[in-house]
């Protein structure tokens, strides 16, 4: 007799056959009783014999079950058209394969459908009729009827990209089908279906896979499969050269690891040999990552399973010739007086992350966050939930001498400091806006600290910011003296009165709740902020630095967490960012969409956000590359508005988002990914502009100075107008001051390219304007007058005021112009 092992199929578990085996053991016989079946509330009950009460408990399909089946089918057949076309369409061998495989297996998978219904007794749909064809197009992933004709036309480069576009979207939609079937209860309980699920999980996730590496490789793009490697990773660029590329210095990084490469010996090791104790282990260690790239740490020993993050770079700030590189273990001080080539002055380290940095004055800020943080910077960090000597806020460091830096002072808070923005500074105090994102504390560790929901105390230390006062002539009693509701509904009375979390309907993002504010970007000399708030877009008036009022709230169906905020330079836009899964995945893979994990471009118009458009990076990355939109900031090119931005391991890139909704790359610089093998935390953090040249923290390499290019995109005198500026001299992340440009000549000539790119100066208006121009700089170096040449150059302007202007952007640089050439023409008197 064959026991019941031998016709165990594949997929049974050990749970299963446990069970299986013991409907098998002999058991007593009972006495027969009456079998009942209750009906709905108020109803009665029913008498049931015992081949009904069997026949009940032996359903093994629900409704579920078969809609999806049924459902199936046409989109799977759909996937068969699509591949139909493939043959004489293109000539590209592995697509031919491709759409091979998709034939055989889901001509067979329809097969099987086809059966399970039929001896079931359940409808089978007909795929090839006419009103599948046309009913199902809403289905998640289907192609509409739209795309197939376009695909159907199109041919060459062309169709191979859009087939693969489509086929990834519609292998996704499979997935989401089957994901969908699971989270209903008792669905997929028949072992064949369940069997069935998880081969179309498998089979189309490898196809996903493969088909994306595919799309990427069509690129025309050079920063598409560019070798890995720690400091010996292949680059590429455009219009951005690298000056400096600075490695961490010594005792920010791990010498036996310097890269933070898996951990898989060791800890197969400390698994005993378990491979596949190893592999979950760095699983779990990519994922922990990305969780506190977003400040989202779950457990305490975090920073144990994280070690890219241990010695991460992260972001920095500006003081004339001075450059402060924060990081998880410290931070970096920096001389820059020799142009591209920093030199380091002093290294503290002092372990917390994320280790965001200000300067005022002599004073240094830095936001802590992590667990192991300490008062007293120790390196031994912190045991247990509650713990008397964790710290978890803003650090305050006396930088009178920038090469022995002291901790003068330290606010707790209730959910440490992610990130930070100096509002005010005078003589006497600094006021500072405090974002937290982790967990509220426990009360035992810190008092005051509660963590109820939406609906519970409203004492909680969620659906807040603090606002922290420092004295600068005693930073030891610097102290949180508010932590306003800025989230509130005060109609509803309640303090979660913005987005609660979730998606925004089908094929839209999931979008964190907004509880916190991930970084808040002050413009004080404009009464404003703008506050990337996770579920939320925000415009604050600050003119009373104490209390910030909200002035608008968005919301974007495409983001996901909302990041960081930086203004244009007039304080008239602002660039969001969506840090989607959090900074640690790959969110610019080609199967990705161009508005996920993208900017989001918003003009100010009366007070409101009014969307522009979206711009997201364009060249296609790897599954070894986190990559999704981070810090930046504006460069000053007078008459444009350019933006330098950080996208992880997707490199650098320089934008023009003069027009909000057509926003578009002029220049970048990449690297291959750190590790070919797969994905290790790095790429760069942040890249901002300081006094003529781009400075990014990169979070595994170190320290790099890129310089810009002149291009048919920004010409030699733009680039140098960039540096002639007022202002300009402090640069912290989330502060914003406006930048004026000086009346000289090379800043007229800037606004003179752009109006010729704009077809509004022709070429002999060029030519006199040059002339002019190199004979006001001729007299300016001599410190001589010529009146005759001021009048000249007044008349200009005066007849630049004139000219109607044919859009926005050209009506900026007429008048830009003519303010400059009116201030030339008055040194000249």
């Amino acid at each position: 007799m064959r026991s019941i092992l031998d016709l165990t199929p594949r997929f049974l578990t050990t749970a299963m056959l446990a069970a299986m085996l013991a409907c098998t053991v002999a058991v007593p016989v009972l006495a027969q009783v009456t079998i009942i079946n209750p009906g709905a509330p108020g109803q009665d009950s029913r008498e049931l014999n015992a081949d009904e009460a069997t026949d009940l408990a032996g359903t093994r399909y629900t409704e579920a079950d078969v809609r999806f089946m049924q459902d199936m089918i046409p989109h799977h057949h759909q996937a068969l058209v699509m591949s139909a076309l493939v043959p004489e369409r293109t000539n590209r061998n592995e697509l031919l394969e491709v759409a091979g495989r998709i034939e055989k297996s889901q001509s067979d998978e329809i097969e099987f459908m086809q059966n399970w219904l039929a001896e079931r007794g359940e409808t089978v749909p007909d795929p090839t009729a006419h009103d599948a064809m046309h009913m199902h197009h809403t289905m998640t992933g289907m192609a509409t009827p739209e795309q197939m004709a376009e695909l159907e036309a199109a041919d060459g480069a062309e169709f191979d990209r859009m087939f693969l576009e489509l086929m990834i979207e519609h292998h996704k939609g499979a997935l989401t089908m089957v994901e969908d079937l699971l989270d209903q209860s008792g669905s997929a309980y028949e072992p064949v279906l369940f069997e069935f699920t998880t081969d179309i999980t498998s089979d189309q996730s490898a196809e996903i896979e493969r088909m994306t590496v595919m799309l990427a490789g069509y690129s025309p793009d050079p920063r598409v499969g560019l070798a890995s490697g720690l400091h010996d990773a292949k680059s590429a660029a455009m219009n951005l050269e690298l000056l400096a590329a600075l490695p961490k210095p010594a005792g920010f990084f791990d010498p036996e690891n310097p890269a933070c490469l898996p951990l898989k010996q060791l800890m197969a090791e400390a698994a005993g040999d378990d491979a596949e104790a190893a592999d979950e282990a760095d699983a779990d260690a990519a994922a922990d990552a990305g969780d506190a790239a977003e400040g989202k740490e779950e457990d305490d020993d975090d920073d144990y399973r994280s070690p890219p993050l241990s010695f991460a770079n992260t972001d920095m700030a500006f003081d004339g010739n001075v450059l402060v590189a924060g990081n998880y273990h410290g931070f970096n001080v920096y001389d820059i007086s020799s142009k591209g080539a920093p030199e380091l002055m002093s290294s503290v380290v002092c372990p917390g992350g994320q280790g965001d940095v200000s300067i005022v004055g002599d004073l240094l800020i830095m936001s802590v966050e992590q667990t192991r943080a300490r008062l007293d910077c120790g390196l031994q960090g912190t045991i247990g939930d509650v713990s008397g000597e964790r710290f978890l806020g803003v650090r305050i460091f006396d930088i009178s001498d920038l090469r022995r830096p002291r901790q003068v002072g330290a606010v707790q808070t209730c959910r440490g400091s992610h990130t930070h923005s100096v509002v005010s500074s005078d003589d006497e105090r600094i006021i500072v806006y405090n974002s937290g994102l982790r967990d509220v504390r426990d009360e035992e560790e810190m008092a005051g600290c509660i963590d109820e929901s939406r609906y519970g105390d409203e004492r909680t230390a969620l659906f807040r910011i603090d606002v922290i006062e420092i004295p600068v002539a005693d930073p030891a009693s610097a102290r949180i003296v508010d932590s306003p509701a800025v989230f509130a509904d005060p109609e509803a009375g309640t303090l979660a009165g913005l987005w609660m979390g979730g998606d925004h309907g089908e094929d839209t993002q999931e979008t964190n709740e907004t509880d916190h504010c991930h970084d808040i970007t002050v413009f004080p000399s404009k009464n404003i902020a703008a506050g990337a708030c996770s579920g939320n877009g925000i415009l604050f008036d600050i003119s009373d630095p104490m209390n910030p009022k909200r002035i608008d709230e968005v919301v974007d169906s495409s983001f996901a967490y909302w990041h960081s905020a930086t203004f244009n330079n007039d304080g008239t836009k602002v660039i969001f960012t969506d840090e989607w899964g959090g900074g640690g995945r790959p969110r610019c893979l080609a199967s990705d969409p161009l508005t996920w994990g993208a900017d989001a471009i918003f003009d100010i118009v009366d007070g409101q956000l009014e969307f522009g458009g979206y711009f997201k990076m364009p060249a296609p990355q790897s599954e070894e590359e986190n990559c999704v939109a981070h810090n930046g900031s504006i460069i000053p090119v007078p008459g444009r508005d350019i933006f330098v931005q950080a996208w992880y391991q997707g490199g650098v890139s320089v934008i023009d988002f003069t027009d909000s909704a057509n926003a578009f790359e002029i220049g970048f610089f990449d690297r291959g990914p750190v590790f070919e093998e797969e994905l290790v935390m790095g790429g760069y953090w942040s890249t901002y502009w300081f006094d003529g040249l781009i400075y990014g923290t990169e979070i595994a390499r170190g320290l790099d100075v890129l310089a810009l290019l002149p291009s048919e995109y920004l010409s030699e005198n733009e680039i140098a107008a960039a540096s002639a500026t007022v202002g300009g001299e402090l640069f912290n992340p989330q502060q914003q001051f406006p930048i004026t440009w000086k009346q000289e000549p090379v800043v007229a000539r800037a606004y003179i390219d752009q109006l010729v790119r704009d077809g509004v100066i022709d070429a002999a208006g060029m030519e006199r304007m040059s002339e002019l121009l190199a004979s006001a700089d001729a007299h300016l170096a001599a410190g001589t007058t010529d009146t005759s040449l001021a009048d000249d150059l007044e008349a200009r302007a005066e007849d630049l005021a004139r000219r109607p202007a044919e859009s926005r952007a050209v009506e900026r640089r007429l008048v830009g112009l003519g303010r400059t050439l009116a201030g030339i023409a008055e040194s000249l008197r």
